[in-house]
């Protein structure tokens, strides 16, 4: 017989600042309790159809949004099966970033990589010079790199990508990874010329893990059509084809379909632009909080100015009491943030103010932390 598995009791909403997944807000966990229906179904139709606008409207565009029964990184590797044709310029200046670089090794294209330190953002004239060869015929890239907190210039990013198709008259993709953006910002997929832009659904979205979801161009599609080895699971053809008819290709996750619906129609009445503005906020609050009352305690802001996403914030300890012991003494109080990642583990730790939280919450945790702090 199996033991029995001690779960932690619910805490008190608010108290969850995890850089994802990102706390879920009561009213969505409670729609997962429905009953299961049939997903091929008219009512699964109803349930991804209502979805449909407010999911365009985050992803700010007039093209479909998929919705897959994966993680993010099922569809970062969809991007690479259905947009790189030989080789791609992969942009690396973190941990996720480097794992975009290395599923498109995985998926046997070849791949060249532009590299800048941790905490620094790409520099959109240098992927312009690295295009000019004509040699890569893709580029992928992380909006807002989760292990260290920068936002790159994706606007500026596209734009150069472009200049460089006209100058050398090659068709080049911008795939783009926005997990910890899209969502938490307005990432203008269609007026920026994103060719592919996906998250997951535990980040800024604020659905418990286990979605995706991606939205593709026009080009990115007729480039998918001449593809061979895009597999099944991630054959944005095959996603293109159901979801006209607001279904997914494979069984979906009837649960989360239903978390999913519930937390458009949350997203819908507050407004894409107006959940926007609040994570700004949240991100300036903790900005300001770090340069101002940080430096006693030896913290600091990773990311560089002008270069700090909206929704997560990586902050370097350079003083007496080391970044994992601040996260477990504020674990011992019941509050929950980010630890370094990867490399940065020891020297950094995280808050994520994504999600459905608010400013005055997040002065909470800011005000816990300074206890802990001394």
């Amino acid at each position: 017989m199996t033991e029995n598995v001690h779960l932690p009791a619910p805490a008190e909403f608010g108290r969850f600042f995890l850089p994802g997944p990102t706390e879920v807000h009561p009213d969505v966990l409670a729609a997962m309790t429905r009953p299961v229906i049939g997903h091929r179904g008219s009512e699964m139709s109803a349930l991804l159809g209502a979805c449909d606008p407010v999911l365009r409207a985050i992803f700010r565009t007039s093209r479909p949004v998929y919705v897959a029964s994966s993680s993010a990184t099922g569809l970062m590797e969809g991007a690479i099966r259905n947009g790189v044709r030989t080789r791609a310029l992969s942009l690396v200046n973190g941990a996720f970033s480097a794992r975009f670089r290395d599923l498109v090794d995985d998926c046997g294209r070849d791949v060249e990589m532009y590299d800048v330190e941790f905490g620094r953002a790409h520099d959109p004239e240098e992927v312009y010079t690295r295009l000019r060869d004509g040699k890569c015929d893709a580029v992928t890239v992380v909006h807002s790199e989760t292990s260290t907190g920068v936002l790159n210039p994706l606007s500026d990013i596209a734009e150069a990508v472009r200049r460089a198709e006209a100058e050398t008259g090659e068709e080049i993709l911008l795939l783009v990874d926005g997990v910890t953006s899209v969502g938490g910002m307005l990432v203008e997929a269609e007026a920026w010329g994103l060719d592919f832009l996906l998250t997951g659904s535990q980040k800024a979205v604020a659905l418990p893990p286990g979605l995706a979801f991606g939205t593709a161009s026009e080009r990115m599609m007729a480039r998918a059509a001449t593809l061979r080895g895009r597999g099944q699971y991630f054959d944005l053809i095959e996603f293109d084809a159901y979801a006209k008819k607001h279904q997914t290709p494979t069984t979906p996750a009837v649960s989360l379909i239903y978390a999913l619906a519930e937390q458009c129609a949350r997203i819908g009445a507050e407004g894409v632009e107006a959940r926007a503005r609040r994570h700004w906020d949240m991100a300036e609050r903790t900005w300001q909080w770090v340069q101002e009352r940080g430096p006693r305690w030896g913290l600091s802001l990773f990311a560089a100015e002008g270069y700090r996403s909206p929704t997560v914030t990586t902050i370097a300890v350079d003083g007496a009491m080391p970044a994992t012991r601040i996260s477990g003494e504020m674990t011992a109080r019941g509050w929950t943030l980010g630890t370094g990642y990867g490399t940065l583990k020891d020297t950094t730790f995280r808050i994520g103010h994504m999600g459905d939280h608010t400013v005055d919450e997040l002065n909470l945790l800011l005000a816990a932390l300074e206890e802990v702090l001394g």
